[in-house]
Parts: structure tokens; sequence; C-alpha cells
């Protein structure tokens, strides 16, 4: 297969729902800050893919525009949480066809404050089936249902977890902490004050056992990643040292709606493209040194580290109590600081997990550097469901 080469990142700092700019200024920032960093110009771009969830159709036209109209094909993509990472993977697949390809890749969101919720109230939700199912499985009540869908899933998410997999109140609020501690060296986070265990656990009980500070919280922001082929690299004189060499795509299988819940909250979703992005790697989670993964509720990122090989369901809780995700432990977790730390500007997160990977792996994260970094796994999903997993490498 053509090499894929990550050649430049650019991300803005996340803030809160209305304190920044619109999408398509922040888009246009972000994809600036990547191309020169990669060290080319918007004219050296032959294809774009955009991400975004809140917007209208053609909004990456409406954010590239400010880089110039040159006339490439840009594609507007929307996979919920993981359209950030869907316009990565397009992108990935776009240089594998063509390997003397440039492509950009662009995720943006211009959020409002509050727990996400359905878009359009006057027609099916995508995610209507998963809530169903959850609903008739958890046995809730017409009020739960009643209730915004991540809060719903996430709920029983945290509840499940507990019951089957024995992981208790104070190892979620740890992942908090972690989040935060990791955040302070992050100037990019929105949320870089550290938080305390007891702090975590008074704060105020949502539904079943998600509290607050196990959420994540809305914010607007964008990343964005430029991706060619080593010919054009060598043309170019781009850096060739980081690579994408594995991925993984997914989407629910039927047998996930007839089994365990949890399989609908993520976990087989994240599964599947782990086991996909391993296989075409050529590595396994051992190898693994870096991790940004979908924390979008701390129950979450629980389950992502046996779903993604890094531990069995029975040791998930002694995997956080012994600080086995963090520096000095097997592997370090969101160095960034993670969701629950930058916030979740929907379209804007696969492509900062892609960018702070690039940073790590180029040896260049400053005080939040993971040494020896060398392959970094990135993991993030969508409700209705999209499921992906990049590995990257240096070298």
């Amino acid at each position: 297969m053509t090499d894929v080469l990550i050649a430049g990142v650019g991300m803005i700092p996340f803030t809160k729902p209305g304190q920044g700019q619109t999408y398509d200024l922040m888009g246009a920032a972000a994809a600036g800050a990547a191309l020169e960093d990669a060290g080319v110009v918007y004219a050296n771009v032959q294809r774009a893919y955009a991400g975004y969830v809140y917007g209208d159709s053609c909004a990456g036209q409406a954010a590239l525009g400010h880089l110039g109209a040159t006339g490439i094909p840009i594609v507007n993509v929307n996979n919920n949480c993981a359209s950030g990472s869907t316009a990565f993977a397009l992108a990935v697949e776009a240089v594998r066809n063509e390997p003397d390809a440039c492509v950009l890749a662009l995720g943006f969101e211009q959020m409002a404050p509050g727990a996400l919720d359905v878009v359009f109230g006057d027609r099916p939700t995508p995610v209507g089936p998963h809530l169903s199912r959850v609903a008739e499985m958890m046995s809730l009540s017409t009020n739960d249902r009643a209730r915004p869908p991540a809060i719903q899933l996430f709920g029983c998410q945290v509840e499940l977890l507990q019951n089957q997999c024995g992981v208790g109140d104070r190892a979620l609020a740890k992942i908090a902490v972690k989040a935060r501690r990791h955040a302070a060296a992050n100037s990019y986070a929105l949320f870089r004050t550290p938080l305390q265990e007891d702090e975590v656990l008074a704060s105020p009980l949502l539904f079943r056992g998600l509290r607050k500070l196990f959420a994540c919280p809305p914010s607007c922001g964008s990343a964005a990643a430029v991706l060619c082929g080593p010919r054009f690299a060598a043309r170019h004189g781009l850096p060739t040292n980081v690579r994408v060499i594995g991925s993984g795509w997914t989407s629910d299988r039927s047998e996930h709606f007839a089994g365990n819940p949890l399989d609908l909250m993520f976990r087989a979703l994240g599964k599947d493209a782990a086991d996909k992005a391993y296989e075409t790697a050529g590595v396994g989670p051992k190898d693994i040194d870096v991790v940004e993964l979908h924390d979008c509720f701390t129950s979450n990122e629980a389950l992502m580290y046996s779903g993604l090989g890094f531990c069995s369901d029975g040791e998930i809780e002694r995997f956080i109590l012994e600080g086995r995700g963090s520096y000095g432990g097997d592997i370090v977790v969101n160095p960034s600081g993670g969701l629950l730390s930058k916030g979740h500007p929907l379209g804007a997160t696969g492509l900062a997990q892609i960018a702070e990977l690039t940073w790590q792996l180029r040896g260049r994260a400053g005080p939040r550097q993971v040494e020896g970094a060398r392959t970094g796994l990135q993991q993030n999903a969508g409700l209705g469901s999209a499921g992906f997993v990049h590995i990257l490498q240096n070298g």
C-alpha cells in the first residue's frame, strides 16, 4: 500500500459556546495552521474533506473559501461525533488511491450550550433504534426517555459498567481528575484547572450513575490535517516521519442489538474498529505508546480500555486505580486532556486527536510529551453509529 504521510496539522484553542469565532473563521484558521505546519500553500491541495454536525450543507466550502477558490472537490461529511474522523479517513483513502495527491481533512463545530439533543424533531432520529433497544433492556420509563439521548445512553452505560465490570464511582472520578491533570500542559484545552476526586463525586447526578463531571462539555473549535504520499512529499520537501499505518472503520452490526446493551454504547464499535486497525497496521495493543480516545464520558474511556485491548473487562478498575493509563503507566491515554478537558466540538474532535498524536510522535508536545512515543492510536465514535480507529507511527 502507498504510505500516507501526515505532512502538517493545525488546531485552534477550543472555547465555550458563544465565546469564539463563527465556524467558517475557525475552520479557515485551523486549515491555515495545518498548511503552514506542512509548508504547503492551499493551491497545492487537490481535494478536501470537511466534517461537522451543526451546520448547513457546503459549510466546508464556506470555511475553505477564506483560503481561496481553487476549484478543488470539497466533500462535507456528518457522522455525529465521528465527523472529523470520517473526514480524516476519507483523506487517508484518497491518498492511498492517488499517491501524488495532497489532501486536506478539516473538522469544525460552532455549538450551543447544553446537552446534545436531536437536531430535527419532526422526523425519525438515527439513534432511535439504539434508544428503543436500551430502553427495553434497561426498563426506562417514559420520563427517562424524555431526556436527551446522550444522557439516556451514557447514564445507562455508567450503571452497566459498574454492575457488569465492577468499576466504581471513585475509579470513574479518577479519569476526570487525570484528564484535567494532563490538560494543565495544553494551551488548546478549555478546562485546565485541576479537579479533586471528591469534587467530581459531589457534582450533580444527571441520570442513573452519571454525574455532571463524568461528562465532557460542548465547545467550539476546529482542527485540520494535511496528508500526502511519499512522491508528493519528496517533490515539495515535506516531512515524512509520521505515517498512518492502520485504519478501522465500522458501523453497528445486527447482533449488537440482540446482546449486551454495552455493545450499543460504543464497546462493540470500538473493538471492531480497533481489530481492523491492528490487523492493517500489523501491530497490537502492547505496541501502542500513546492514545487519544473518545472520552465523551468517563465511563466511555473506561470501557475503551478493554475495547481497545489494553486490559480485560474485569481489569478495568484496577487499570484505572493503578494509574496504568497515565505517565509512568502502561500507556498514556489522552495526554491532551481529552474531551473531558478540551470540550467536544463534534466535527473537530477526531482531527484534534490526530493533531495531538502527530505532535507526540514528532516529539514536539512540550511538557505533555510522552517519552519515546513511536506508535499512537486514535479512537472516535459517533452515535447512530460510526466507529473509527487510526494507528499512526513515526518511522
